[in-house]
C-alpha cells in the first residue's frame, strides 16, 4: 500500500482551500543529519521587512534558492535566488516524489527557538501564481501552526513534527492566512523549508 496517496491524505482545512499533512516522511537519523547539515551549509541572514514604512530586522534568519537567481519580493523587500546546495536538491527530489509537483525554489526559515515565529499572512505574491502549491517541511523543533479563515475567522491547528511535510494548494492562499505562534516552552531550533514555483 501506499503510505502517501493522495487518497489517503485528510484534509486539514474544513473548506476553501486543501492542507495535507503527511506526517513524518524523513526517518529519524537521516531528519538529524540533514537537520545538521542545513544548519552549517544554508547561508543565513537576518530577514528584512517593510512594515507600516517602518524598515525591520528580524531575529529569525531566512535563505533563498532556487533553480535560478530569481527574485522574490515579500514585507516591501526583495530576495534573489542562491544556487541549490546537495541537501536542498536531495530534498526537494524527495518532497516531488511524495507530492507529484516540481518546484523551482525554496525559502528557508531558522526560529532559533519558540520566541521567534511568524505573524498572519498569505503567501499569496503574484510571482508565485493564483492557486499555488506550497510544500512545507519542517525539521528541528516542534512547532504548532495555524490557520485562520479570511472570511469566517475560522481556525485550524496542527503540530508540525521533526521530519513531517504539509502541503497547502488549491485556494489555501486566496482563503486562508497561517501563522507560527510564538511559544515559551520550545527552546529548539526549528528549520522551514517551503518548496513553491516562482512564475517566469
Amino acid at each position: 500500500m501506499d503510505l502517501f496517496s493522495t487518497d489517503e491524505l485528510i484534509n486539514i482545512l474544513p473548506y476553501d482551500g486543501t492542507a495535507s499533512y503527511y506526517g513524518c516522511i524523513i526517518p529519524l537519523a537521516a531528519a538529524n543529519q540533514y537537520m545538521d547539515a542545513l544548519l552549517t551549509t544554508i547561508e543565513w541572514k537576518n530577514d528584512e521587512a517593510l512594515i507600516f514604512g517602518k524598515h525591520i530586522v528580524t531575529a529569525r534568519k531566512i535563505a533563498w534558492y532556487g533553480d535560478a537567481d530569481y527574485s522574490y519580493t515579500y514585507s516591501g523587500t526583495t530576495k534573489r535566488a542562491l544556487a541549490w546546495t546537495k541537501e536542498l536538491l536531495e530534498l526537494k527530489t524527495m518532497v516531488e516524489q511524495l507530492t507529484g509537483a516540481e518546484f523551482n525554489s525554496c525559502l528557508l526559515n531558522l526560529y532559533h527557538n519558540g520566541d521567534e515565529g511568524m505573524a498572519w499572512h498569505s503567501d499569496d505574491e503574484e510571482s508565485l501564481g493564483k492557486n499555488t502549491i506550497i510544500a512545507s517541511l519542517t525539521l528541528g523543533a516542534e512547532r504548532k501552526f495555524s490557520f485562520k479563515h479570511k472570511r469566517t475567522k475560522q481556525t485550524v491547528s496542527i503540530l508540525l513534527e521533526h521530519g513531517s511535510l504539509l502541503v497547502m494548494k488549491d485556494e489555501t492562499q486566496t482563503n486562508w492566512m497561517h501563522r507560527l505562534p510564538p511559544t515559551t516552552k520550545v527552546k529548539r531550533p526549528r528549520v522551514n523549508l517551503t518548496f513553491r514555483t516562482i512564475v517566469t
